[in-house]
């Protein structure tokens, strides 16, 4: 009897999570970005867009959730940051990402499920032209980022998700991380999924208390 023997990582978190100073991960995001030469109904090719690429010299709101397509962040996470995209770029902020453990073609259908309006011309963010015109949705399909974020988290039991990332936030300044925002009880498989301090309003908060 041939038997197939799984071990699911059981202490992931014991890598502490990355906090305010410390510089994040630089990998690379394999995204898909539009090609007008390639012409047909979906006109898109890979593209590999590093971690430098978006947030060297830059000042960055990134917030980082489950799932694409799950109830929380659908109804409550990504549209709260869409919603305060222009305040947010009026307090000196230069982007707004929203990243998953999904791969690209999932979080483009996910964008445009969620009504954001795809940018088809305008490539001076790198993800672009073919991702969005406010908050750019960001692929961490291999999980690379999370990892390196100490922010994965393996859910087996329950949901059944397999690796994804926890629920945070973070203000990246220039490839470091000057404020994060982490929900609380991070464990692996976990059963709550909190939604408060990674939520719009209290990174809205922050960015006003330091000016432009």
């Amino acid at each position: 009897i041939f038997q197939l023997h799984c071990k699911f990582p059981t202490n992931m978190s014991s890598t502490t999570p990355l906090t305010d100073g410390a510089a994040v991960p630089n990998v690379t995001f394999k995204c898909r970005v539009r090609d007008a030469s390639i012409g047909g109904e979906n006109p898109f090719t890979w593209k590999d867009v590093s971690s430098a690429d978006l947030f060297a010299g830059k000042r960055s709101v990134v917030f980082s959730l489950p799932g694409a397509f799950t109830p929380l962040c659908s109804s409550k996470h990504l549209p709260g940051y869409e919603a305060a995209y222009d305040e947010m770029k009026a307090l000196g902020v230069d982007d707004v990402y929203c990243l998953s453990v999904n791969d690209a073609f999932v979080m483009r259908q996910w964008g445009l499920h969620q009504g954001l309006e795809e940018e088809k011309e305008d490539g001076s963010n790198p993800l672009n032209p073919g991702n969005f015109k406010r908050v750019k949705l960001l692929a961490d399909g291999a999980c690379l980022f999370t990892r390196g974020m100490g922010m994965s988290c393996t859910w087996t039991t329950e949901r059944g998700f397999g690796e994804r990332s926890w629920r945070y936030a973070m203000v990246i300044n220039d490839m470091r991380i000057e404020k994060m925002y982490i929900e609380p009880g991070f464990e692996q498989n976990s059963g709550p999924d909190p939604g408060t301090v990674s939520m719009a309003e209290n990174v809205l908060e922050y960015l006003k208390s330091c000016g432009k």
